[in-house]
């Protein structure tokens, strides 16, 4: 009872963060997202937490993480009930291609940066493995914000079009690109390449990840037959959700393969099963939408409190993550704008898409994970980089994606609150 009494309270001060913003925010009308993060900073360890306001501990923070985790479940079903065949015949291409390009791009320029810092600050202070592990940790893209500020803003166009798809499909190749490098960082480590680590390990991810979205997304189809109210389908899409974060988070071993799950991948193939199968996806998406508003509020309050301010005591890890950070941005932004200039894209995808793809969180953290197999050393090296780059991304990130689709014509510059409360008064007075 006690964390659900500092779980509320974060929700409660997300949300009046969110009227603060509004009404202190100069002209400039910030994402909800951001708001909910400076919320999670004030009431985690190192603001309203050390005085027993908020969550005091990590400890905390974790005991309440199964929220992060649905709620992480939910936005990847969300962005995946996004990909209608119609659209995917449309798109699929062209979000393919700038996926791919743009992910190698940045891993590529990150790479360069590093190595070349490396050799001038000498491999003692910044280690070509970690050097190596962070470029392929820069491949990934945060989908959480992304999808939030597109929801929030009701954004329409050539980009979100593309956008969606882009952080989607980066999932996936930022797993095969991070697995091939960490193989590659352990070698230089160990002295030898394991094939199967490198190679066969993610692609068994991959694939049985598609699978099991794949076939929760046909059972659930056939179970929404069965009933006739549409808050019945919803309690039974729900329930499928939750069921497939729990199976996702499953591994097994035969041997040296392991047989694991990415549960952004497998509840996005669950929502694009679902969207193309199911007669009444369009109106149970939208019902899901309100119920797992909140839920997501909760997600991005308790993200920002997680963020560690601790890494500014670090001059060299704030140093190295500013490398990093610009690094990664000129290989989103590049890549992006290349890919889409071959793809034919119009001059608007040319020159926004890649801002849009600077958000970083959820993947980048667990492949951070992932990384502490190079050593204690070098694993919190990469981990203190890791954090202030994103609690940089985190804050930045969903106000650069604005003013990108501002820019390119798909967000109105007013706020949407006065549009939803201008529509309420207008049916109130009908009535």
């Amino acid at each position: 009872m006690h964390l659900l009494l500092k779980t509320a309270f974060a929700l409660f001060a997300g949300l009046m963060m969110t009227r603060a913003f509004k009404y202190f925010g100069f002209g400039f009308s910030f994402p909800d997202v951001t708001a909910f993060l400076i919320a999670g900073v004030l009431v985690g360890p190192y603001m309203l937490g050390r005085f027993g306001a908020g969550f005091s501990s990590g400890e905390e923070l974790g005991a309440v993480s199964i929220l992060s985790s649905l709620a992480l479940g939910f936005i990847a079903f969300d962005i995946g009930s996004e990909f209608r065949m119609a659209q995917l015949k449309k798109m699929g291409r062209a979000a393919t291609v700038i996926g791919i390009f743009q992910a190698v791009t940045a891993t590529i320029l990150v790479d360069a940066a590093l190595i070349a810092l490396s050799f001038k600050l000498g491999a003692d202070r910044l280690p070509l493995p970690a050097a190596i592990t962070l470029g392929a940790i820069a491949s990934a893209t945060a989908p959480a914000a992304t999808l939030m500020v597109v929801r929030q803003f009701k954004a329409k166009g050539p980009v979100t079009d593309l956008l969606l798809p882009i952080v989607a499909l980066d999932d996936a190749v930022g797993l095969v690109i991070f697995a091939i490098s960490i193989g590659i960082a352990q070698a230089m480590i160990g002295g030898a390449i394991n094939f199967i680590s490198i190679i066969i390990n993610p692609l068994i991810e991959i694939i049985s990840s598609v699978i099991l979205g794949a076939a929760m997304g046909f059972l659930l189809t056939w179970l929404e037959k069965f009933f006739f109210s549409n808050s019945n389908r919803l309690s039974m899409t729900i329930a499928f959700v939750m069921m497939t974060i729990a199976l996702a988070s499953e591994e097994f071993y035969f041997g040296q393969v392991r047989v694991a799950f990415s549960s952004l991948l497998v509840c996005m193939t669950l929502g694009t099963v679902f969207c193309n199968m199911c007669e009444y996806s369009e109106d149970i998406m939208q019902r899901s939408e309100k119920w797992s508003a909140p839920l997501y509020a909760v997600f991005f309050v308790l993200s920002g409190a997680r963020l560690e301010l601790s890494v500014f005591k670090y001059p060299f890890v704030m140093c190295t993550g500013l490398v990093y950070i610009v690094s990664r941005c000129a290989g989103k932004y590049f890549g992006a704008g290349f890919s889409s200039s071959l793809m034919k894209c119009s001059e608007n995808v040319k020159k926004y898409l890649g801002i849009t793809l600077f958000p970083q969180a959820g993947v980048a953290l667990g492949m951070v994970v992932s990384a502490q197999s190079l050593g204690p050393e070098m694993g919190g090296l990469i981990r203190n980089i890791i954090l202030f780059s994103v609690l940089v991304y985190e804050l930045v990130g969903p106000m650069l994606t604005r003013v990108a689709l501002i820019k390119a014509g798909e967000i109105e510059p007013g706020q949407p609150e006065h549009i939803n409360r201008a529509r309420f008064l207008l049916i109130k007075r009908h009535r």
